[in-house]
């Protein structure tokens, strides 16, 4: 970044302007137009709102799903791009039937219903009566310390932290993971969302069926079972299922906006869905936002220096599927070393600044963008973090190497409350927080495809390695099995 300094000479006086970069001035003039035109012309709200209402659930491999393939593709060709694509794979589609929860103190007949709901990827059949053991949080500690009661039990476990701080969580395919591996039979989770709501989502790591059935109970649900153990001492669980498990395929949904260079930059986001409800929040905020961030780069003729790839991924809710594809086709035609960067839009929300994913060469480059971008919006905050995570569309990228950064922003304790949930609907969205999603993502794009040099490159395979590990995340992904560099 070089800085330009400018003097005039104005009514006999020279003013000087020192540390004026020349990139802020363009970006300030781009953002500003994109600003006018999503504020005037932005349809994510619409589009999202007619989505929910037309085909409801996006769940890959459904028909619902190949339906919001369809949309998504139409809606970019009446943007105006006429390289859009389907970049079809084939997955093993999982889909829920019936699910039942009964729990009696031990050697009694004296059953109870429970509310519940599968996890995905759990067994086609299951039926199955055993003792509960509670693991609390479901951490690898409390597996271990559970250890000799657990094996060939059915381990309940929180998917939050419960009493506790300055632990990491775990996600539920890897509470599920570490139940296979301490032998339990199977597993019964605790949702922390007040109430009786029921959440969803996989508890496989690999997006292969599970070997043991996994299900979900609400927060209230699983105080009463709690309080139940405790007045009454060991009580046993039987659950019974029946799923649906078979080969389908399914698209990614691309489309292309040519660059001076074949360097490029990928924003992308999942379009798939659960089931128990439409999926608004998760991820129709965030895929929709792309949708109307590419509208608004057709709209501006705006003509990037670097190729820009907005990606509908389908699969993610069930393992990353769409996005490890996509990944695997760019390394196998040696795409993916042209990938410069990607931008991960999940459950994105009113962002107040943005995450660089522990990439460090990036934080002088997104302070400025912020600083231009809050020149044109000062309720933009320029937040900035640099933390690694998992379990997005991002992680594949990230797992070659490819810088890789998300914006943050926030979402209402009742909408949070709503996630992978039968409340998931339309009526959680909120317009204005949806368009300003649109305009900053819109300007950071902007920049990442126009600065003339990205000061981040990718990193070799053992940099890589290095890098996860010092981000913490070598456990994880050796439990996640997708760890590739031995022990």
């Amino acid at each position: 970044m070089k800085k330009r300094f400018l003097a005039v000479l104005a009514g006999g006086f020279l003013l000087v302007a020192v540390g004026f970069r020349s990139e802020d001035s363009e970006w300030g003039k781009a953002f500003a137009r994109i600003d006018a035109e999503v504020k005037k012309n932005s349809k994510a709200y619409q589009t999202l709102g007619d989505a929910t209402q037309q085909i409801g659930h996006r769940l890959t491999g459904s028909p619902n799903g190949q339906k919001a393939e369809e949309y998504a593709y139409n809606l970019l060709k009446s943007y105006g791009f006429s390289d859009v694509k389907y970049q079809p794979f084939e997955v093993e589609s999982w889909m829920r039937d019936t699910v039942t929860l009964s729990i009696a103190p031990k050697n009694s007949d004296n059953f109870r219903d429970v509310a519940v709901v599968s996890l995905a990827h759990s067994p086609v059949e299951a039926d199955l009566s055993s003792d509960i053991v509670d693991v609390g949080n479901g951490l690898e500690e409390d597996f271990e310390a559970a250890k000799e009661k657990v094996k060939g039990k059915i381990a309940l476990a929180n998917i939050g932290m419960v009493g506790t701080t300055g632990k990491k969580n775990l996600h539920r395919s890897e509470k599920t993971a570490l139940a296979i591996q301490y032998g339990a039979r199977g597993i019964i989770m605790v949702n922390q969302a007040p109430g009786k709501i029921l959440l969803t989502g996989t508890a496989s790591v690999t997006g292969a069926l599970i070997a043991i059935p996994a299900v979900c109970i609400s927060s209230e649900s699983g105080r009463e079972l709690r309080a139940w153990m405790a007045e009454e001492g060991p009580l046993e669980a039987h659950v019974s299922m029946s799923n649906f498990s078979k080969p389908i395929k399914a698209r990614n949904v691309i489309a292309t906006l040519k660059g001076k260079s074949d360097e490029k930059v990928v924003i992308g986001g999942h379009l798939d869905s659960w089931d128990l409800a439409t999926g608004a929040i998760d991820n129709g905020i965030g895929s929709f936002a792309i949708l109307d961030i590419a509208r608004t780069f057709k709209a501006l003729k705006i003509k990037p220096e670097r190729t820009i790839q907005f990606v509908m991924f389908m699969g993610e809710e069930q393992g990353l599927l769409g996005s490890k594809h996509f990944v695997r086709e760019a390394v196998r035609t040696g795409q993916a070393a042209k990938i410069r960067y990607m931008l991960n839009l999940d459950m994105t929300n009113d962002p107040k600044g943005i995450n660089a994913f522990g990439r460090e060469e990036m934080a002088d480059l997104f302070k400025e963008i912020g600083d231009a971008v809050s020149k044109i919006d000062e309720n933009y905050g320029n937040q900035y973090m640099s933390r690694a995570g998992l379990h997005s569309d991002h992680q594949p990228f990230m797992l070659e190497g490819i810088p890789v950064a998300s914006l943050s922003g926030s979402l209402a304790p009742n909408v949070l409350q709503c996630y992978h949930a039968d409340c998931d609907n339309f009526d959680l969205v909120d317009k204005q927080q949806l368009e300003n999603t649109v305009r900053i993502a819109s300007m950071y794009l902007h920049a990442l495809t126009s600065t003339k040099k990205l000061p981040v490159q990718q990193l070799t395979q053992p940099q890589t390695r290095d890098y996860l590990i010092q981000q913490g995340l070598k456990q994880e992904l050796i439990l996640g099995k997708d760890w590739r560099w031995g022990e």
